[in-house]
């Protein structure tokens, strides 16, 4: 599942990665094809929703995206196999499976306001913009803000309103409660009582036309 509609992909699975491509001439020739570390992803199956049916996530920590099958039985054994290998894999490996995962983006067609001021309608003018920490479309108003998120970037990525203060407190109380183990003296016992508590297919371009 592509930002705009459904695209055929074709998938290879090997025992260590999953590499799709896009179709090209006859189903014999593929284009931009990618590499998925399989100790990377986690699958998670999707409901029959109107036309999109036997589809499941593909979560990985730098993209997630929407696969949809010809038939149940495809998806099953699809899941089936892929997450046989990614068990083999990490048992062989030792390494534990990644908890954060990239947010999986609406499409947008699904959007035709802003999903974060339920104002905003989406012409040739008003863009649509996606929040790359929570998948949202929004428009450039509500997406004014930059933050890092490690696992998809070491530069400053487009995010929503309430991602921004969302990350931005997380970050402080983090670096809040870091200042304060620093400050504690190395042979102290105690405690203070408190509790500090601290995401197209392809990657998106910045210079695409209709979302950034």
């Amino acid at each position: 599942m592509c930002r705009k509609r459904p695209k055929a992909r074709q998938f290879f699975l090997f025992n260590d990665i999953l590499v799709y491509g896009n179709i090209v001439i006859g189903k014999k020739k593929y284009n931009k094809q990618h590499l998925i570390p399989l100790e990377e992803v986690q699958l998670q199956a999707l409901e029959d929703n109107g036309q999109y049916r036997n589809g499941w996530l593909i979560r990985t920590a730098t993209k997630s995206f929407a696969v949809y099958a010809a038939t149940q039985t495809e998806k099953q054994e699809w899941m089936a196999h892929i997450n046989k290998c990614i068990e083999d894999l990490l048992r062989k490996s030792g390494k534990k499976p990644v908890e954060t995962h990239a947010a999986v983006w609406v499409p947008d067609s699904e959007a035709t306001i802003c999903m974060h001021c339920k104002k905003t309608q989406f012409t040739m003018i008003n863009r649509r913009h996606h929040c790359r920490n929570c998948g949202a479309v929004v428009c450039g108003p509500c997406s004014s803000k930059k933050f890092i998120l490690p696992g998809q970037s070491n530069k400053p990525l487009r995010v929503c309103l309430d991602c921004y203060d969302n990350l931005t407190s997380m970050k402080r109380d983090g670096n809040k409660a870091l200042a304060g183990n620093n400050n504690k003296p190395a042979n102290s016992t105690e405690s203070s009582g408190e509790d500090d508590s601290g995401d197209d297919e392809e990657t998106l371009k910045d210079n695409e036309t209709h979302d950034e």
